[in-house]
């Protein structure tokens, strides 16, 4: 079967598999949030020496970029910074009371909203705050979100300072009409500054996220892009599909959907961003993924080190991590918790308190063993033949079928996902998904392509 034929098959709504079970799939009826913190320590007391993940939301911008799904606060007035910061310390005063030792800190990620909406000197003072009251692993990774329009110099210098070594930009298109169109603008040379200063600096990985699927984006303007990227070469690329949810999303009401590529359209703008990022050297992580041969990340997964988190994909197998901030969420390994969306209802529950969970999931012995599969299958690419053996009747026909396709190769006793299927990773994940199927008939994921 050829390529193209799969693509337009595989085309269908399935889970990204940040977390298993996908959040629709959570028992929130069966959460107590008042036992948070005995799961966080229970969680905390299963790890080893890998260290603990924190990822901060940090979520307020100056301005609105219609195709955002993210948890976001619009407003200019920078007076916000200083309390939003002292609720983030608050939380992480309260989640070291529940942990009950000192942690060490493996990974952060500063996450949005905007992360530079905040000034350096506020972020260096929130990283330092939180590092005084924890231990350091000695093989830590720092990563931080930014906006080509507004990250300066002081920014990455600060956080150089503070430990991080890894920053992402936030680029979607450098066509200018796409860019109207979103309420996205930066200039190529504004992309090209803050990521020479990261380099200046001493930055060891430089990430960018487009995005293919947006209004008025073209084969002309996919390719525009790449030229770009080629010039800069960031050690990471993030090529992911827009996902178009004005019901949830009202900001994604500024375009029609006529003005979206779609269907065929669409699969030509990944199959063409694909494409041209391997023509320029780059490795397919898989879940619109892809680094250099030399970036750590493509090192993790020659290694069998890659994990997978709400943060994405990640180089350290830390299994325990902490949502501080709106909206963040928590994955203990045992249990998943994400924090209420408002800033005013955050920021009165950590003054009153209170850990500001408000809804998640316990997860069972066989959830966390079928966790622990479809990670094999997103890290590893690999997938263990009992495991295979012991699916379903009508799911083990869809694998045989996959195989026939070239998306799975047998290998000895055990199969592994092919490079043709690497493009498939969330649709082989669906046939290890228990509860893939179940859902209502309401549309719950994105597309796969």
């Amino acid at each position: 079967m050829e390529f193209e034929p799969l693509v337009k098959k595989y085309d269908k709504p399935v889970p990204r598999y940040t977390s298993f079970p996908a959040m629709p799939h959570w028992r929130i009826e069966d959460f107590e949030s008042k036992d948070w913190p005995k799961q966080v320590k229970a969680g905390f007391q299963a790890t080893t020496e890998e260290g603990i993940s924190l990822y901060i939301h940090l979520p307020y911008c100056e301005s609105l970029c219609t195709y955002c799904g993210c948890n976001t606060r619009i407003t200019v007035n920078h007076a916000v910074e200083l309390p939003y910061i002292h609720g983030l310390l608050a939380e992480w005063k309260l989640y070291l009371k529940a942990l009950g030792s000192k942690p060490v800190i493996r990974e952060i990620h500063l996450g949005g909203g905007t992360p530079t909406f905040f000034s350096a000197e506020n972020l260096e003072f929130l990283i330092r705050s939180i590092l005084n009251t924890a231990g350091l692993h000695p093989d830590h990774a720092f990563s931080l979100e930014g906006h080509p329009g507004n990250t300066s110099y002081e920014h990455l210098q600060a956080l150089y300072r503070v430990g991080f070594r890894r920053v992402s930009y936030g680029i979607q298109d450098f066509d200018l009409k796409v860019q109207k169109a979103i309420n996205r603008i930066q200039t190529y040379d504004e992309v090209k500054r803050v990521t020479d200063w990261a380099r200046k600096i001493g930055y060891e990985s430089v990430n960018f996220d487009l995005i293919y699927g947006l209004p008025f984006q073209t084969e002309e303007s996919i390719r525009k892009t790449v030229s770009h990227v080629a010039e800069l070469m960031p050690d990471r690329i993030a090529y992911y599909s827009y996902a178009h949810v004005p019901w949830f999303k009202p900001g994604q009401r500024a375009y029609s959907e006529d003005d979206l590529p779609k269907g065929e359209a669409k699969r030509r703008l990944n199959a063409l961003g694909r494409d041209e990022l391997l023509k320029l050297g780059y490795k397919d992580i898989g879940m619109d993924h892809f680094a250099l041969p030399g970036d750590a990340l493509y090192l993790a997964m020659q290694s069998g080190q890659l994990h997978r988190n709400f943060m994405g994909y990640t180089e350290h197998n830390s299994s325990f991590m902490i949502g501080l901030g709106t909206s963040a969420i928590s994955d203990l390994g045992i249990a998943y918790g994400q924090n209420v969306k408002t800033v005013e209802n955050y920021i009165d529950l950590v003054d009153s308190g209170q850990l500001p969970v408000f809804k998640g999931h316990m997860m069972s012995a066989f959830e966390q063993d079928s966790r622990a599969m479809i990670l094999n299958i997103i890290c590893n690419r690999w997938m263990n033949k009992a495991d295979v053996e012991a699916l379903p009747e009508d799911r083990k026909l869809i694998f045989k079928e996959m195989i026939s396709e070239g998306l799975i190769i047998g290998e000895w006793d055990d199969y592994k996902v092919s490079e043709k299927g690497i493009q498939f990773l969330r649709n082989i994940c669906s046939v290890f998904d228990p509860n893939f199927g179940n859902q209502p008939s309401k549309k719950l994921f994105s597309q796969a392509v």
